[in-house]
């Protein structure tokens, strides 16, 4: 019989970074080991772009980023981690590498100087055939114009090409002459960055031109850029690998057996995003995915659905009338990023049909088709031949948008459907991904702004809440198909962290009072953009308290990603003056207005955060912790999820509740960390009780604020919609019913015999418990 692959209980993210490097995560895996954490979970490793901090632009795979420790710090880490029982994931970027500082990345430096020529050429996905040299938006002008002013330079002795802080390598024997003619010899062209998003020749990851896309498809280029990473595997230093944004390549089902090959099968997650109803493809060799579909359906349960339409009618006021249609908001976001933004890839496909496909339709249409069905597509890609509706419904969609080019729609389906292997099917399919991700998480999530605790990544706005039956289903299922999937609340990618969710979450249930608040916040300050506005006030009541250099960098970032206002390509200085004003009211004129809503629905929040946490936690999967979250952790969206984490604090309340300190609901956040601790140390120490997923059930006159299930031993309950919950009374006589015999709830202590358990006694001290058995009290999982 062949052992069971090794798979974590639990896991603990780490950013690792120059200013947290290996060494300190070292220093930190006794405290994960208190905490009840299975497997310590690493941000990429390997050298990245200098000063990055998140690590997704690699520029060298054959080495441990010095930056962040080196192999030495590697090696200290690995060693501290199996001394306390740590098992280890580490994030791995098999789509792209960084290029931005092309003289830090060896293989982009060779294929600058030496193009097609170059042993490294094949790495990058280059389209040669455009121009036969790679074309770099890096100019702030056109060549003409740089070259008048003087602004590039040739150092021949150096052997570079110097523009401003950009150094190029020269080729051979190309060191004398003119700028001019110098520039005219070499393997890469410089345009003006504006010319980029339609003239560029290398396949990006999204939109970022300073990441160049990796053919992990060709076998070679497989074995090189997985060197160090299957080394680490083969010796016993990691145990699994989570794969960033598998849907950007080539085929990302047979990168998958490629790499559980190579890899001896180990455990592997793949940061897949899962429209609503998707399934993961079953034939994929991966354990599931990063946790993503689970966050929906974990935020989803803590909604009310009776508060859609008082936000919807708050929305329409906003837009000054306006009603607005997601699906129109939508399909405008991804039409102008897959014909804008998008368009060098975009164009890339059209010489790959063939001209007998194209029955005379002029390239102009013929792209047009192309941006439509991308807009139209329902998910982040197919992997055809599985996924035919797909492409059968986007082309019915477009069709219905655009009858007059429904002829050239069908013409291009019956391509992809018919040659799913072919390079046509394949860009096609590259190029959904990072239309649908940026013309809806990264645009219509910044437009679509009624309430934003459900505009998150992996999440469906349109879905408002699933209610408590339909929550039981997923996590069911997650049980029977995916039980080693990632289960997550926040990530480095997320928009808003868990307690941000989760205390705007409470707006469902005050719609009204919220419209009041923001009428009165908007009367103090107003960037005249009635969404914007309710998306910046929002992200101000989520984070409270919080910097105003937080809360200026989010509301650039966010104003600029909706791009209505003003935009990253062009800024609108007065409006963004405006916005920027309208964050200094918070901490002026109207600090009061949100100090006094933010106090009012602060313990709601709270109570929803702890139930988050309890249910994901107790839930099918494998939770994943993000780091410091064990605590009240109101983080924004990158970079601001990445600010330093106080573990000492983490350790001295956890020192305090082992000591037998049974903490308040308070800003200390230490009740979080009870049942974050609890929670993990159960699983890690008796596996056994976490077997199954069965409903339970609630009984009484509150019954549909409770969510309760049993996991084959251990029962969690967890309280939902608590400010209605408290405006009728509380909980009455309301009753879980279980077996009888005595269990204890881990969090409290408090012993129960009964076959139905008054909630009132419950759930007195907290709003969730955590009842097993009570031999569970013994060991580390007290």
């Amino acid at each position: 019989m062949t052992e069971p692959k090794a798979a974590p209980r639990s896991t603990y993210r780490l950013q690792i970074r120059p200013s947290f490097d290996l060494d300190d995560a070292a220093a930190l895996v006794d405290y994960l080991r208190d905490l009840g954490v299975d497997w310590a979970y690493l941000s990429p490793l390997l050298q990245a772009t200098s000063g990055s901090d998140h690590g997704y632009d690699v520029v060298d795979p054959t080495r441990v980023d010095p930056a962040r420790g080196g192999a030495a710090g590697l090696d200290r880490f690995v060693a501290a981690a199996r001394a306390e029982g740590l098992g280890i994931l580490v994030d791995i970027v098999p789509n792209h590498q960084g290029v931005a500082v092309p003289r830090e990345n060896p293989w982009w430096w060779d294929v600058l100087r030496q193009g097609q020529a170059s042993p490294h050429a094949a790495a990058f996905d280059i389209n040669w055939a455009l121009g036969g040299r790679v074309r770099l938006p890096i100019l702030g002008a056109e060549l003409d114009e740089v070259l008048a002013a003087g602004e590039i330079t040739i150092d021949a002795d150096a052997g570079v090409v110097r523009y401003y802080d950009h150094e190029l390598p020269l080729a051979d024997g190309t060191g004398d002459g003119s700028v001019a003619d110098v520039l005219a010899r070499q393997h890469y062209e410089l345009l003006h960055w504006r010319r980029g998003d339609a003239e560029l020749n290398y396949r990006r990851f999204f939109a970022v031109t300073t990441l160049a896309g990796v053919r992990v498809e060709d076998p070679a280029v497989f074995d090189a850029s997985h060197v160090e990473i299957l080394r680490w595997i083969r010796e016993g230093f990691i145990d699994g690998l989570r794969i960033d944004h598998p849907d950007g390549l080539a085929d990302p089902g047979g990168y998958l057996e490629r790499l559980a090959d190579a890899s001896g099968d180990a455990y592997v997650l793949v940061e897949k995003i899962l429209e609503h109803g998707e399934e993961l493809p079953a034939w994929w060799a991966t354990d599931g995915t990063t946790g993503y579909d689970a966050m929906a359906a974990l935020d989803w349960v803590l909604h009310d659905e009776r508060g859609e339409d008082a936000l919807a009618r708050l929305d329409v006021e906003l837009r000054g009338g306006e009603e607005p249609d997601y699906d129109d908001i939508v399909e405008t976001a991804k039409r102008s990023w897959a014909r804008g933004g998008l368009r060098a890839e975009l164009l890339r496909l059209l010489p790959l049909v063939p001209v007998a496909d194209r029955d005379g339709t002029p390239e102009v249409e013929l792209e047009e088709a192309l941006a439509e069905l991308l807009t139209a597509f329902p998910v982040y890609r197919a992997y055809l031949p599985a996924g035919v509706d797909h492409v059968d419904e986007a082309v019915l969609e477009a069709s219905e948008r655009r009858p007059d080019l429904a002829p050239v729609f069908r013409t291009i389906a019956a391509r992809l459907t018919g040659d799913p292997a072919g390079e046509f099917t394949r860009r096609f399919m590259q190029l959904t991904g990072p239309v649908m991700a940026k013309g809806v998480e990264d645009t219509t999530f910044y437009r679509w702004t009624r309430l934003t605790s459900l505009t998150e990544v992996g999440g469906d706005p349109q879905h408002w809440t699933a209610g408590v039956d339909a929550f039981h289903v997923a996590s069911a299922h997650r049980q029977a198909a995916w039980p080693q999937a990632m289960t997550a609340l926040s990530t480095h990618d997320t928009k808003r962290s868990e307690d941000v969710r989760a205390r705007l979450a409470v707006l469902s249930e005050l719609p009204e009072r919220w419209a009041e608040t923001l009428r009165e916040l908007r009367a103090v300050a107003s960037t005249d953009d009635g969404p914007l506005d309710t998306l910046l006030w929002q992200a101000i009541v989520g984070a409270w308290p919080a910097s105003p250099e937080r809360l200026h960098a989010y509301a650039e970032k966010a104003a600029r990603e909706a791009g209505l206002s003003t935009s990253w390509t062009s800024p609108d200085e007065a409006f963004e003056a405006q916005m920027h004003a309208m964050v200094d009211a918070a901490f002026g004129d109207a600090r009061d207005i949100v100090e006094r809503f933010v106090a009012e629905i602060a313990p709601a929040g709270r109570s929803n955060s702890l139930a988050l946490k309890l249910l994901q936690l107790a839930g099918p999967g494998v939770p994943d912790v993000y780091q410091g979250t064990e605590l009240w952790d109101h983080s924004l969206v990158d970079p601001d999820n990445r600010r330093p984490v106080d573990f000492a604090e983490r350790r001295s309340l956890l020192t305090r509740i082992d000591g037998g300190w049974v903490p308040p609901i308070d800003d200390s956040g230490a009740a979080k960390l009870l049942v974050t601790l609890r929670a993990l140390r159960l699983r890690r120490d008796r596996p056994e009780l976490f077997t199954r997923y069965t409903p339970m059930t609630i009984v009484g006159e509150a019954a549909n604020h409770a969510v309760a299930f049993d996991r084959g031993g251990v029962v969690a309950v967890a309280t939902r919609l608590p400010v209605g919950l408290v405006a009728r009374g509380g909980w009455g006589d309301t009753a879980l019913l279980r077996h009888h015999g005595e269990t204890v709830d881990l969090l409290t202590g408090r012993r129960f015999t009964g076959d139905a358990v008054p909630l009132t006694e419950l759930l007195a001290d907290y709003p969730v418990a955590l009842l097993a058995p009570v031999d569970a009290l013994g060991g580390d999982a007290a």
